[in-house]
């Protein structure tokens, strides 16, 4: 089973984590599942940025972005090379290593 790695976040995931990851199974789900609330305003429809993530190793182990995700992308903060919507990114049978951006387009947060 492979491994979704999520290296610390301040807020979300302060120590980091290793999270054994469903093959076909989107980052954003597999975050949720195990107590790591990303944002996801759109409710993973991919209408915004709010889940975007860098991924840090094991690109090639993901679904392809489809045109839309790369679309959407280009206005989400810290934007690199590697990022994706954790919406859409689906986990393959690779280890992934993560990282959740410090700062999203989202500045308003319920319950903060």
């Amino acid at each position: 089973m492979p491994q979704l790695i999520v290296l610390p976040h301040v807020e979300l995931c302060p120590d980091g984590a290793v999270i054994a990851a469903q093959k076909g199974v989107s980052l954003c789900d597999t975050l949720l599942e195990n107590g790591i609330e990303i944002e996801h305003a759109c409710e993973k429809s991919c209408a915004c940025t709010t889940c975007h993530v860098i991924v840090r190793e094991g690109q090639n182990s993901l679904s392809e972005a489809t045109e839309l995700e790369d679309d959407l992308l280009d206005r989400a903060w810290g934007l690199e090379p590697t990022s994706r919507l954790s919406c859409q990114a689906l986990m393959g049978g690779e280890d992934v290593v993560i990282e959740i951006p410090k700062y999203t387009i989202n500045m308003v947060k319920e319950g903060h």
